[in-house]
């Protein structure tokens, strides 16, 4: 970077330094398409770095400033990453057993060319410095852009105006593009822009938080290459990841639109590559600079065409300009917001918070068939980039009923990572395939089993999923083509886990299960659990029948790839229908497992406001022995299965379960919202309901700065009913 001249005092106009909220306050501005910050906190900065983030369901950018943070340490993260694109690093035990993942996979930061300086005759822009006269942040949900307005006052009294506009192209799966304008305004004078691109990207800050992830032991991406076009406003860098060994290609070029400008020339500074481009304005002219950045790795392609890709992508963007880019991405929202918009009258907050979460979702969400979704999407590195269940149970219902075309995708990629699920099966000494409970590429990256490996709903999570996606929308071709392997392979993996318990009349039982609650771990017949996969082994058994009618041929090469036997078949319905779900007659509600009923509750009133989350504050056994849940469970399972259970049924186990419940997890309110509306409970239901749909915008779980929760969507009220498959 420059160096930066001396600081001089900083005289932002208090009026405006109000940022997107007054001290934790109500938001000051509930524009229903747009997220707005008006002047500067320091306090609010890393958070709205992840609040202002791009995304196109490949490349993520978080909201940082083009000329960079000058603020106190560690309330920056500069972030680029990359869906899918990720290194390895060993997991290390201090007493390990066998079985244990070895291997940790990582989303990486990938190098940083959105940087923009500049300089107002000689004097270095940004908020730590001068006058700032005006500040102000636009995410427009309608055009898919992050807008900034700045006037700002030099210290030596030089006034100038800067206008930004930046995307992530959805139409263009490589490319993003930023438009930088400045006017001066009171004076004439020479300014100059340096447009850079940085090779080394900062890891993530590591915590005891197991939300945001350890910090990597050393650098995982390895510069080995650079090099610039000959009129020089190209620029380029090669990287290979350290133990994965991908090749990435970051590339970016210029378009330069000044009055008497001087030809750019090539800038380097502490390994940072670029152009610096001078030029004079008079009082009340402006110039403006375009820049298209371009990302390719060999996960996509062959090494050796990326750099050829990078060029082509970024000429092709440079002939058409960043107005052809803006209007591509105004038309691809106008078709997502045509097919999934959701209007709610007379609430701007709720209106706001609807459209955010949709829009997080398009953004964050892979559409390849190689890549998924990860917690924290595309905003940050809360969670390493990893997969989770939160796919077929929160992202891919909007789909379904959206964009079915990704949620397709979604599927697509459980299959591609099946074979990776049948090698943990056979590690966790069963047949058939288990699916990871959290992954990059398909190896379980859990180091906790009892919260990780335990949960193996996750193979009856993802084969409902399937079935709603397949009732939805009649795509039986899927499931023929792909889907009923998934299918039939994870139904073995169920009959080879449980059990028929002659304790319990030869009822079928699943034991050392960990359910949806992380408060609660290793234990017998967990209800969500086998609820679950007994929709799923009555899928299976309808599903070969469907195969065996209308697909014979699909179903014979099946059965002679996996080896089916008709026998198995039967064996997936007997299981079914033996099936085990413990329940309290006394209460009256169905137990969570086999001993949660018989635990000591825990004390809610006694417990300090600041111990929450639990999970930080108490060792996990002490958190084991209680009833006290982290998240929906029993309950879940009263939204999912709704027609296996009375009404009366629902308002007892809700009304029992749902004040054990802490909501530690952002995965629990917006389940409790439905179930709460449907026994009746409006007002509770709207109070989850605002929960869930303001969970970043206002921050509810203090986890924003590590990215935005993609995960909570709201609208996922969908369940088809026993005749809707006809």
């Amino acid at each position: 970077m420059l160096p930066v001249p001396p600081e001089t005092e900083l005289k932002m106009n208090m009026s405006l330094n109000t940022g997107i909220y007054a001290s934790g306050q109500e938001p000051l501005y509930r524009h229903e398409w747009c997220i707005r910050e008006t002047g500067h906190q320091e306090e609010d900065h890393q958070k709205n770095e992840s609040l202002f983030a791009l995304g196109n369901g490949y490349i993520g950018m978080r909201g940082n400033l083009e000329e960079g943070y000058h603020g106190a340490s560690g309330s920056s993260v500069i972030g680029n990453y990359l869906n899918g694109f990720y290194d390895t690093e060993p997991i290390v035990y201090p007493e390990g057993a066998y079985g244990y993942p070895d291997q940790n996979h990582a989303m990486l930061n990938v190098p940083d060319a959105k940087a923009i300086l500049l300089l107002v005759e000689g004097e270095l822009f940004h908020l730590h410095t001068g006058m700032v006269l005006k500040s102000e942040r636009i995410l427009d949900m309608q055009s898919g852009m992050l807008c900034r307005h700045v006037k700002w006052e030099s210290p030596a009294g030089h006034q100038v105006r800067i206008t930004t506009r930046r995307l992530v192209s959805l139409e263009h799966k490589h490319l993003a593009a930023v438009e930088y304008e400045v006017t001066a305004l009171n004076f004439s004078g020479g300014l100059s822009w340096i447009s850079l691109m940085n090779p080394v990207a900062a890891g993530p800050e590591g915590s005891f938080d197991p939300r945001v992830g350890a910090r990597r032991i050393e650098p995982s991406l390895l510069l080995e290459d650079s090099g610039f076009r000959e009129d020089g406003l190209m620029y380029w860098m090669r990287h290979r990841t350290r133990r994965t060994r991908f090749a990435l290609v970051t590339a970016m070029s210029h378009s330069l639109e000044v009055p008497g400008g001087e030809a750019p020339v090539q800038y380097s500074d502490a390994g940072q590559l670029g152009i610096r481009l001078d030029f004079r304005l008079e009082a009340g002219q402006s110039g403006k600079l375009t820049k298209f950045i371009a990302y390719h790795t060999s996960r996509d392609y062959p090494e050796e065409e990326l750099l050829k890709l990078s060029r082509e992508m970024l000429e092709s963007a440079g002939h058409g300009g960043f107005g052809s880019l803006a209007g591509e991405q105004r038309q691809a929202l106008d078709y997502f917001w045509g097919k999934a918009d959701i209007e709610i009258v007379g609430d701007p907050e709720m209106q706001q918070g609807v459209r955010f979460n949709a829009f997080g979702l398009l953004q964050s969400t892979g559409r390849d068939g190689m890549t998924n979704i990860a917690a924290k999407g595309l905003t940050g590195e809360g969670y390493e980039g990893h997969y989770f269940w939160d796919t077929e149970m929160y992202t891919l219902p909007f789909f379904t009923y959206t964009l079915p075309e990704i949620g397709r995708k979604l599927l697509e990629f459980r299959y591609r990572t099946l074979d990776k699920a049948r090698e943990r099966a056979a590690v966790m000494s069963q047949r058939g395939a288990l699916y990871p409970w959290r992954t990059i590429a398909g190896e379980e990256n859990s180091a906790y089993f009892p919260a990780g490996t335990a949960q193996v709903h996750i193979n009856a999570d993802i084969c409902y999923g399937l079935q709603q996606y397949v009732l939805a929308t009649g795509d039986e071709t899927f499931l023929a083509e792909m889907g009923a392997e998934i299918l039939f392979e994870t139904s073995r993996f169920w009959v080879d886990l449980g059990h028929y318990n002659p304790a319990l009349g030869r009822a079928f039982c699943i034991d050392a299960v960990t359910g949806p609650d992380e408060y609660t771990a290793i234990v017998n017949n967990n209800a969500y659990t086998n609820l679950m996969v007994q929709e799923q082994l009555r899928f299976a058994c309808r599903t070969a029948e469907r195969l065996r009618s209308s697909y014979p041929d699909h179903y014979e090469r099946l059965k002679r790839k996996i080896g089916l036997l008709e026998s198995e078949i039967a064996d997936w319905k007997r299981a079914g229908e033996s099936m085990y779900v413990p329940k309290d007659e006394g209460l009256g509600i169905y137990a969570q497992d086999d001993t949660f009923l018989l635990k000591k509750k825990w004390d809610f009133e006694g417990t300090p406001e600041n111990n929450y989350p639990l999970l930080l504050h108490y060792h996990p056994l002490v958190i084991y022995r209680h009833q006290v849940l982290k998240q929906a469970d029993l309950v879940m399972a009263l939204f999912l299965l709704g027609d296996r259970f009375t009404m009366e049924e629902k308002v007892r186990n809700y009304r029992y379960y749902e004040p054990l419940t802490t909501h530690d997890s952002s995965l629990s309110p917006c389940i409790h919202s439905i179930v709460a509306s449907e026994i009746g409970e409006a007002e509770e239901a709207y109070r989850y309901f605002r929960r869930t749909v303001r969970m970043d915008l206002d921050d509810v779980n203090k986890t924003r700065r590590t990215g935005c929760i993609r995960r909570q969507w709201l609208g996922h009220g969908w369940r088809w009913s026993k005749g809707s498959e006809e």
